[in-house]
């Protein structure tokens, strides 16, 4: 006991004398620290209302406590896992056609000689991460339109067929939201890959020169592997918020002909608390929803770890 006693006087004495001698960068993070705890941990204190009959009157202290009975609920809503299949779907979706492409175009990028081509595919590929996502959704309804849309322009004076109606098809809606998804996200996404590939010795890529390799082979056996911690990272991080589906899009895509296939999680959240005013109910979704998430993170982190990659702690 009186050595855990001493280690611990110890360390209590290194930690002060570290915050003594660093205080400035302690205060330049105190403005941060506050903000999270104002906007991130402070709401936390509304998931009580998943376990009450909340009633704005009352407010959360004084409304009734019913227990699990809004989870109950959730479980016997057909409603509900239907847009729970929507959203997995779209995430599923969008982790297999999204997640490579910035790997490649990261790689691609690295790969190219003519640095002034370089930087204007970079430019013309951030660009969209910068446009708002109701302004995506306004061009995808205008480009996409039966009249005058330039998508249905084109494909009538190919095919000469009649125009297709995209919007109002509810198979279509998903590949729509994941591809205008991955057109607006791939350039910025792979800006944290083009960080990892200037990491990595020069000299590697000139002995792969001298042995004869060509610049796929370069990207196989030294960029890939090389990338391998940076993706498994990001893959991880990427399955925690897997029934994250972004609201304000799916929000604006959406219309009465493919409202079944267009509503997910999120939007659901939102008829039901705010249209309906169910907000026990909303909340336990919710709640619900960053349980899965924070259990999926989990999961993939430890198998990543079981097959020898880098996880999150």
């Amino acid at each position: 006991m009186q050595i855990q006693t001493k280690r611990k006087l110890v360390e209590q004495t290194k930690m002060k004398k570290l915050i003594s001698e660093n205080w400035q960068l302690y205060v330049l993070l105190l403005p941060a620290l506050i903000v999270v705890l104002i906007f991130s941990y402070g709401p936390m204190y509304g998931v009580l209302m998943a376990f009450q009959k909340y009633q704005t009157s009352k407010g959360i202290i004084g409304s009734e406590w019913v227990g699990f009975a809004n989870f109950v609920k959730v479980f016997q809503s057909e409603s509900f896992f239907k847009y729970f299949l929507n959203t997995l779907t779209l995430s599923i979706y969008s982790i297999f056609a999204g997640f490579p492409l910035p790997i490649i175009l990261a790689m691609l990028l690295n790969q190219m000689d003519n640095k002034h081509f370089r930087r204007s595919v970079q430019m013309f590929t951030y660009a969209p991460h910068f446009i708002s996502q109701i302004v995506v959704c306004g061009m995808i309804i205008m480009f996409l339109s039966p009249q005058n849309g330039v998508v249905n322009v084109i494909m009538q004076k190919i095919t000469g067929g009649e125009p297709i109606f995209y919007m109002s098809s509810p198979s279509m809606f998903k590949h729509i939201y994941v591809w205008s998804g991955i057109w607006q996200e791939v350039g910025w996404s792979s800006i944290v890959y083009i960080a990892a590939l200037s990491a990595i010795d020069p000299s590697l890529y000139e002995s792969a020169t001298i042995d004869g390799a060509n610049k796929f082979h370069k990207c196989i056996y030294i960029d890939i592997p090389s990338l391998a911690p940076t993706i498994t990272i990001l893959l991880i991080l990427r399955c925690g918020h897997i029934l994250s589906v972004g609201f304000e899009k799916a929000f604006a895509l959406t219309n009465l002909l493919n409202i079944d296939s267009a509503t997910v999680i999120s939007t659901f959240v939102y008829n039901t608390g705010l249209i309906n005013r169910n907000y026990g109910f909303s909340t336990a979704v919710g709640l619900f929803n960053s349980v899965i998430n924070a259990i999926l993170l989990l999961m993939v982190n430890k198998t990543a770890k079981t097959l020898g990659q880098e996880g999150l702690v």
